[in-house]
C-alpha cells in the first residue's frame, strides 16, 4: 500500500472556495474513478491557514499513474475545475509526495 500526501496552498481567503469544491465537485469524480481518500486537514496551528493537506490511498504506482491521469484529464473535471477558478485561482501551489509505510507502522 502507497499513500499520497499532498498539500494545496490556497490563494488569500480561498481555502473555503477549494473546500466548497472538495464536497460538491471533486469527491463524485474521485469516485468514477475509484480513487480513495484517506483524510482531509486544515491547519489550526501553524505557519499558514490557508492550506488543505490530504492523504490519498493507492495499490501501487501504477494504480496512481492510470487512475489519476484519468481524473486529471477527464474533460468534465477540466471544465469544472475552471469554472470554479473563471474569477480568481484557488490553489497558488502544491507539495505532493509519496510514502510507504514502514515495518512498523500501524497504517500498512
Amino acid at each position: 500500500m502507497l499513500y499520497e500526501l499532498r498539500i494545496y496552498h490556497c490563494a488569500p481567503g480561498r481555502l473555503p472556495a477549494l473546500n466548497q469544491r472538495f464536497e460538491t465537485i471533486t469527491l463524485d469524480m474521485w469516485k468514477k474513478y475509484g480513487i480513495k481518500p484517506v483524510g482531509f486537514w486544515t491547519d489550526l496551528i501553524g505557519p499558514s491557514n490557508q492550506t488543505l493537506t490530504y492523504m490519498l490511498q493507492w495499490e501501487s504506482l501504477a494504480e496512481r499513474e492510470t487512475k489519476w491521469t484519468a481524473f486529471a484529464t477527464d474533460p468534465e473535471w477540466v471544465a469544472k475545475r475552471n469554472a470554479t477558478e473563471a474569477e480568481k485561482i484557488i490553489v497558488e501551489r502544491v507539495e505532493n509526495q509519496i510514502m510507504t509505510p514502514t515495518s512498523y507502522s500501524p497504517m500498512k
